[in-house]
C-alpha cells in the first residue's frame, strides 16, 4: 500500500523564545531514531502553555515541507527554514498538504494510528521565531498552517517510516475548505452548521463554529496573532 515517507520526526523542550521574555517549545529538533507516541504526543516533546498547546486533540503536529520553498521566496533565505522544524512540527513530509488532507482522516504508521482533528491556528510566537512581524497572520491567511492529530492507538514513530491513509470519513471536507470557512469569518450558512456538529472535528473547533452560528459573530483573533503588543 502506498503512502508518504516521513522525512523527519521532531521534538522540542521549553526554552526562552528569542528576546520576547516568554518561553516556548516551538523550536524542534529532528530525531535520529524511533520515539514513542502516546495519547498526549511524542515522548520528550514539551509545551510551554498547555492552555493552548498539546493535549489529546493536539497531540501531534504535522507540517508539509512542501510549503518551505514558498516561505523562502516570501521571506528570503533564513536559517530557520533550512531544515524541518521551523513551524514547531513533529512530523515533516512531502506530497501531503492541507488541500489533500481531510478532517477525520485516519493514518497508520506501523502500530501507531493517528486521526486528523483540526488545522493549526497559528499564534504570535511565529512572529518571534521568524523575526517577522505579521508572520502568524500570513500563515493563517495563506492556509499553510499544518494540522493536528489525536492518537487513536499508541505506537512508535520514526524518520523514514511510511504514513498510510487507512480511513477517510469526510472526503468532502479537506482542511483547506475548513480554513476557508474559518478565514472568511463566516457566521452563517450550511457549512458552518455542519462543522459545529461534526464529530471528527476537535471539540474546540466545534465550539468555535457553534458560537459563530449562535451569536452571528466571528471571534477576535488580535491577541492570538499579535500577543501582548508584539
Amino acid at each position: 500500500m502506498s503512502g508518504w515517507i516521513i522525512d523527519a520526526v521532531l521534538t522540542g523542550a521549553v526554552a526562552p523564545l528569542g528576546d520576547s521574555g516568554k518561553r516556548s517549545a516551538i523550536a524542534k529538533t529532528a530525531l535520529s531514531g524511533p520515539v514513542r507516541v502516546g495519547r498526549l504526543g511524542l515522548a520528550g516533546d514539551e509545551q510551554a502553555d498547555p492552555r493552548f498547546h498539546g493535549g489529546p486533540e493536539k497531540a501531534v503536529h504535522h507540517y508539509a515541507y512542501d510549503h518551505y520553498p514558498a516561505w523562502r521566496e516570501r521571506l528570503g533565505e533564513r536559517a530557520v527554514l533550512r531544515q524541518p522544524g521551523a513551524f514547531g512540527e513533529n512530523i515533516s513530509t512531502r506530497g501531503l498538504t492541507e488541500h489533500e488532507v481531510c478532517i477525520g482522516d485516519v493514518y497508520r504508521c506501523g502500530d501507531l494510528v493517528l486521526q486528523v482533528s483540526q488545522a493549526r491556528q497559528p499564534c504570535w510566537k511565529l512572529d518571534v521565531r521568524f523575526d517577522h512581524k505579521g508572520m502568524a497572520a500570513q500563515v493563517q491567511q495563506g492556509g499553510r498552517t499544518g494540522w493536528y492529530y489525536r492518537v487513536l492507538e499508541e505506537g512508535m514513530l520514526a524518520p523514514g517510516a511510511t504514513l498510510v491513509l487507512a480511513e477517510r470519513p469526510r472526503p468532502n471536507w479537506p482542511l483547506a475548505r475548513i480554513q476557508d470557512v474559518l478565514n472568511r469569518r463566516l457566521v452563517e450558512g450550511d457549512a458552518l452548521a455542519e462543522l459545529a456538529e461534526m464529530p471528527e472535528l476537535s471539540p474546540g473547533w466545534r465550539t468555535l463554529f457553534a458560537k459563530r452560528r449562535d451569536a452571528g459573530l466571528a471571534e477576535d483573533w488580535t491577541r492570538r496573532l499579535q500577543g501582548d503588543g508584539l
